[in-house]
This record gives structure tokens, C-alpha cells and sequence, in this order.
């Protein structure tokens, strides 16, 4: 699995999971460095569950790598933080941030540049590659073996580019909303194989022991999260703080992959 560099302040304050969409009614703020709220003293994040490790619920409280790392630059801001589960789609085309239904949005959304036309990026942190999982033994080992099979990918994302650009002619793809539905294919037999990214497949294998990763693809991609195009940079400014803040990032990191982040 791929790895990286970054981090930030340390400490956790609690999180909260918002059913609805947050700043209808609330007046907002700011926060101590100046960034601007879209409900007082509390840091919204917007994201898609559930993309475990990075972003998933847990007894009834979204968890994560995404969050943590977040967590890094709301808690420098003495900030609350909680979580607004919205379509995928809604967030990467900044409708989400626009609307003010949430301040950042999160969700292992790599940096491109139709995405830089709509939402500004922190800088990256986490690097990633694509991955294509199959059941067990089923011997497909790259795109090309799969030619004439099915392949199943989430919507919106890079795996789904990838696939569209790279598997044969005559594979079958199915596209789903979300990346619990896309491995579900793959677990059920609907699909003979997924892609999608390495640390969100590597996850479910570790659980799933009749699934595995075959092959990855090197697409030299990266994380970051995102505000509202030309409109918080404050906010950005505090984001970026907590993902260079070494220390903080590296505990992070390894409270979720199992060991420090890659220099």
C-alpha cells in the first residue's frame, strides 16, 4: 500500500453525525484564525460513507483517517467538528461547499484538475493507486485478463476513469453509487473483479479472506481535502497546518495503517 509525508496539533474533540443539511438557520462564524464557519464554533465536514478506513460509522459516530487528520486542524482551532453524509456527485462538484452545507468536504478525493476548477485543495496528504480485487484464486491478474468479464467500479472516482480508459473493449462495467455496493459485487459474484483505490480494497480484504488484491496501478495520485473555491482561505491556511504538522499526522497515520507514514 502506498504511503506518504504530513500531519498536525494534536487531541480529538468529539464528532457528531448531521442528518441534515448544516447552515440552514445557523448564523455561522468564525473561527479564532479568522476562517469562516458555517455554524458557529464547529467545523462541518462534508464526506460519502462509507470509505473505510478513511470515513465510516462506527456505533453510531463517523470515524476515520479523513476525520482524524481534519480533527488535527479543528482542534488547533478549538473547534467542535461534525459530519454531514451527502452524495458523492454533491461534493465533487463543490455544490456542497457552495450551498454551505459544510466548510471542507473529505473523502480520499484525489487532487485533478476538474476538481481544482470548482473547490480550492489543501496541499496533499496521502498518496494513493488504484487496485483491482478479485475473489480468490480466480486468476485475473490486470485489466487485460478481464476482457469479456465484468468489472465493477464506484461512481465519480478515478478507478471508474481508470477503467473506462484502460480495460478491454469488450469488458463489461458496472458503475454503483458507493464503494460498499462496488466490493459487494465482486464478494457476490455480479462482478468478477472491482477497481478502486489500494488503501480502501486493502481494508476490505483484511476482513473479507476469499477476496484479494491481483495487481496495482501506478496513477500518482493524491489526497487532499477542499473548501469553497476562493472563499475560505483561512480555513485552508489551518487545514494545511495540521496536515504538515509531522508528529500529530505520524500518530494518525499509524493509529489507522499500522505504522508511520512513508518520507
Amino acid at each position: 500500500m502506498n504511503l506518504r509525508k504530513l500531519a498536525a496539533a494534536l487531541t480529538v474533540p468529539a464528532l457528531a453525525l448531521a442528518l441534515a443539511a448544516c447552515g440552514g438557520g445557523d448564523e455561522g462564524g468564525t473561527s479564532p484564525s479568522g476562517a469562516k464557519l458555517v455554524k458557529a464554533d464547529t467545523l462541518t465536514i462534508c464526506t460519502h460513507l462509507p470509505y473505510k478506513p478513511f470515513e465510516f460509522n462506527e456505533g453510531g459516530e463517523v470515524v476515520g483517517f479523513d476525520i482524524d487528520v481534519i480533527k488535527l486542524a479543528a482542534d488547533a482551532e478549538k473547534l467542535e467538528t461534525e459530519v454531514v453524509n451527502i452524495g458523492w456527485e454533491t461534493i465533487v462538484s463543490g455544490e456542497a461547499l457552495n450551498s454551505g452545507k459544510c466548510d471542507v468536504a473529505a473523502g480520499a478525493m484525489t487532487i485533478n484538475e476538474e476538481r481544482e476548477k470548482v473547490m480550492d485543495f489543501t496541499e496533499p496528504y496521502f498518496e494513493a493507486t488504484q487496485a483491482l480485487m478479485t475473489k480468490k484464486g480466480a486468476g485475473y491478474a490486470s485489466l487485460d485478463d478481464l476482457a469479456g468479464k465484468t468489472i465493477a467500479v464506484q461512481e465519480a472516482t478515478t478507478g471508474a476513469d481508470y477503467v473506462a480508459e484502460n480495460a478491454p473493449k469488450d469488458t463489461k462495467i458496472i458503475t454503483l453509487e458507493d464503494s460498499a455496493l462496488m466490493m459487494q459485487a465482486v464478494k457476490s459474484g455480479k462482478a468478477d473483479a472491482g477497481v478502486n483505490d489500494n488503501g480502501l480494497l486493502y481494508d476490505f480484504v483484511k476482513s473479507n479472506t476469499d477476496m484479494e488484491i491481483t495487481s496495482e496501478f501506478q496513477t500518482g495520485e493524491a489526497y487532499g481535502f477542499t473548501v469553497k473555491k476562493g472563499g475560505n482561505d483561512k480555513l485552508l491556511e489551518a487545514l494545511n497546518k495540521g496536515i504538515n504538522d509531522k508528529a500529530a499526522y505520524d500518530e494518525v497515520y499509524k493509529k489507522w495503517f499500522g505504522e508511520a507514514a512513508a518520507q
